[in-house]
């Protein structure tokens, strides 16, 4: 059976989350698979790190290199809350990178942690109601904790807004930053569980995917130049690396 890409089977729908998680979190979201059998799905790398909710447990899906293929069965919920910009890893208390590629139960890494939002949530009778629960849960163990890695927030945001160019990555970073650059390797391997030339080419192809959704008409050639790419040639390349498919495919 032919795997498709996550977002595009089932029902996805996402938000921002409430005012007592924004210090850690950017985003719920709610993926609901189809009552009938659904294909495998892939999980493209984004940048992101979630806590996700699935069949009753908490788990951390880690930083993704590459595309992962997950097989939910029919009618599975996940209801995923998506962490801020460098801050995955003061919540959970572990480098991102000892997490990459990662899909780990939540009692892996914060046992006691895990124990207490597991004990504090209640059957639910609608799917809203759920999620209203696990984020009062979570916002709990959220509220007044200094999760938030700024200066990292910061180099993610500059990276995913993209270069001037011709401009080299790490000079520029280590401008903008005024680190040196075995700390900038450090510090980025802690909060995105990678180094910078990584977070650029994800952060680049999503680029990219924004512009091609805004401009579903204009060429690829066109879209690949304005999204940071040397030629359509190299955003070929990089799309099939990152999601296994053309562009023109993904459109």
């Amino acid at each position: 059976m032919e795997a498709v890409l996550a977002q595009s089977t089932g029902f996805f729908k996402e938000r921002p989350v409430a005012a007592g998680l924004a210090g850690a979190f950017s985003a719920v979201w709610v993926h609901r698979m189809g009552e009938r059998d659904a294909p495998p799905i892939v999980i493209t790398p984004d940048a992101t790190i979630d806590l996700q909710w699935i069949d009753g447990r908490f788990r951390i899906a880690g930083p993704d290199k590459e595309p992962q293929i997950e097989k939910p069965p029919a009618g599975t919920v996940i209801i995923g809350f998506r962490f801020r910009s460098g801050a995955a890893a003061g919540w959970l208390g572990v480098p991102a990178g000892e997490i990459v590629g990662g899909r780990l139960d939540l009692g892996e890494l914060r046992g006691t942690r895990a124990r207490e939002l597991l004990g504090r949530i209640k059957a639910a009778p609608d799917l809203a109601g759920m999620v209203r629960q696990l984020e009062n849960v979570v916002g709990m163990h959220t509220e007044g904790r200094d999760a938030l890695d700024p200066l990292m927030g910061r180099a993610f945001h500059v990276i995913d807004q993209g270069l001037p160019p011709e401009t080299p990555l790490i000079p520029f970073l280590l401008r903008r930053l005024n680190m040196s650059e075995r700390t900038l390797r450090r510090r980025f391997e802690d909060a995105f569980g990678y180094g910078p030339k990584t977070l650029d080419r994800i952060l680049r192809f999503h680029r990219f995917r924004r512009l091609q959704q805004k401009a579903r008409d204009a060429s690829t050639a066109v879209l690949a130049i304005e999204a940071g790419y040397a030629d359509q040639a190299h955003l070929i390349r990089e799309s099939r690396r990152l999601t296994g498919v053309t562009p023109s495919a993904l459109a």
